[in-house]
């Protein structure tokens, strides 16, 4: 019923049907509360060996789980295991409630975080994706948080990956071994995948949020409500084929060294430029890359006071004429503006010399 395949580095949309259209997303949405996991990870409020317990409501859940019971604890890194391969419920809930301190807490994190990343179709009631009324999403705004997801926290890709792996069970009972099979069969079907989440229910059909690599080339394919898995897995790889046989990119890293600006009127006579980012352009026009033009706008000098990371210019990208886009120079240290002693010590150093 929708579908979105979008390049992950430009965020350039390459095809959509019915992208805006609200629909339920299954497990899918678990895509949204690996991205607040990740960003937990990053600020350091947890690490990969953080001890999660489970709860009585996590331990309860229905749905795909691994069965956690509440006398056992598992490390964040197996939570993300667990959710990544196997869509585990009971695993989301329990980290929801750790970072949060109650499901209900992370689901408006959920939501606060779907507002910031321009997710305007976009309700989550729940964390985990079982169909609830009013939990709803679209293939744009998921496209959204996919991007988002492997774009900021590519290390995703070690727990996407994963096509089976056993974890511990330690309960009071004793231990067991139980083991994760990817929902995503992607992995065996399409050469180029490297993840990202599936989801199914009764209510939302099958979903899929496919993310794949060729030629350095990122493409995420969103498909929801197909009729059965099949159908979900088919769209994906037609999408995919689709996109990669008419994509090629082109990419300018920026690395190289810019001359010294002069500077007016500073306690420095000169300053360093540097590229803000690189820069890349998705072309599926099949243009001559080769013939990209590259050209700097920079003025004379500058004038002081300077902040470094201020824009000084930039470099245009042109290909036959027509502009494909530009990327900010901006300056690579502070100058502050000069002062009477420093004039001073300037001409004296000139008749010192």
């Amino acid at each position: 019923e929708s579908a979105i395949l979008i390049e992950q580095n430009t965020g350039k949309v390459l095809y959509e049907k019915n992208a805006n259209e609200h629909l339920r997303p299954a497990s899918v949405t678990k895509i949204m509360s690996i991205l607040l996991i990740m960003e937990a990870l990053d600020s350091g409020k947890i690490s990969l060996d953080t001890k999660i317990s489970c709860s009585e409501k996590a331990a309860s859940m229905g749905g795909s789980q691994i069965w956690l019971d509440e006398t056992e604890s598992l490390t964040v890194d197996e939570m993300l295991k667990a959710i990544c391969v196997v869509s585990a419920n009971d695993c989301v809930v329990a980290m929801a409630e750790y970072l949060a301190g109650s499901e209900e807490a992370f689901v408006e994190q959920m939501n606060n975080r779907a507002k910031e990343l321009g997710m305007k179709n976009t309700v989550f009631k729940n964390c985990h994706g079982i169909d609830e009324d009013g939990h709803l999403t679209s293939s744009y705004d998921i496209a959204l948080m996919s991007r988002e997801l492997i774009t900021k926290h590519p290390q995703v890709f070690d727990y996407t990956m994963i096509w089976m792996e056993d974890i511990t069970h330690n309960t009071a009972r004793g231990s067991s071994t139980f083991t994760l099979s990817s929902t995503n069969k992607l992995l065996k079907q399409y050469q180029w995948t490297t993840g990202l989440k599936t989801g199914s229910t009764s209510k939302a059909k099958y979903c899929v949020s496919a993310t794949a690599e060729k030629n350095e080339i990122e493409l995420i394919a969103v498909v929801m409500a197909a009729p059965d898995y099949k159908a979900r897995f088919d769209d994906a790889v037609t999408l995919l084929n689709y996109g990669y046989s008419v994509s090629a990119m082109y990419r300018d890293d920026n690395t190289e060294k810019l001359p010294d600006m002069k500077v007016a009127g500073g306690v420095e006579e000169t300053v360093g430029l540097v590229y803000e980012e690189p820069f890349s352009y998705l072309d599926t026009k099949g243009s001559d890359l080769s013939s990209v033009e590259k050209t700097l706008n920079l003025p004379e000098e500058a004038q002081a006071p300077l902040e470094a990371g201020q824009k000084a210019g930039e470099a245009v990208y042109r290909l036959n004429g027509e502009t494909l886009g530009t990327v900010n120079v901006v300056y690579s240290e502070s100058v502050a503006a000069a002062g009477f002693r420093d004039y001073l010590k300037k001409v004296l150093a000139y008749f010192l010399l």
